[in-house]
């Protein structure tokens, strides 16, 4: 009898379904409290990667609050998610203000941060583009940034790439 039910349905995501993609399959990265952090630290949860800086007119505080709304929406699930916002400038996202900045959006969420060198490599693992525009000075300028969000499943595989804009409705259904 077990042969003549209907085969299981994949989860039917909103997000694009990247599973198996050999792209993006770790970092190591220091949180905005001075811990060093890698994928493997957060097995057991869904785990949402996002490239992005402070100084962001728009891009980054929308993603973010829209995360926030999204683990509203989870409810006691919430507790299951991290998010975790890696900042595509390091010269000027300081650990001090990734640790003023990103928690104001939900105090579980992570603000990491790297040299300039490393992010490079990163942004390369990640296929991540990001470069500097409307540079005024040399601390007044915007960054031209990738918007999507990564998200990972409990056992640390890489599964959707969440398009920017994303509501939070889509965002909870997802994760």
């Amino acid at each position: 009898m077990a042969g003549c039910q209907p085969a299981p349905q994949p989860p039917a995501f909103l997000a694009t379904d990247i599973s198996g993609a050999a792209f993006a399959r770790d970092f190591r990265l220091t949180d905005h409290n001075g811990q060093v952090r890698t994928l493997a630290d957060f097995k057991g949860q869904v785990v949402a990667v996002f490239f992005g800086y402070t100084h962001c007119p728009d891009v980054c505080p929308t993603t973010l609050s829209d995360f926030a709304a999204a683990l509203e929406l989870l409810g006691p699930e919430a507790g299951r998610v991290q998010v975790i916002f890696v900042t595509v400038d390091p010269e000027r996202d300081t650990p001090d203000l990734l640790k003023q900045f990103v928690p104001a959006f939900n105090p579980r969420f992570l603000g990491m941060f790297t040299d300039a060198e490393t992010l490079k490599l990163l942004a390369r693992e990640y296929k991540v583009v990001y470069q500097k525009t409307s540079v005024k000075a040399a601390d007044d300028y915007l960054i031209d940034h990738s918007a999507g969000t990564f998200v990972y499943d409990p056992r640390g595989r890489l599964r959707l790439l969440m398009p920017y804009g994303s509501s939070p409705d889509a965002i909870a259904q997802d994760l």
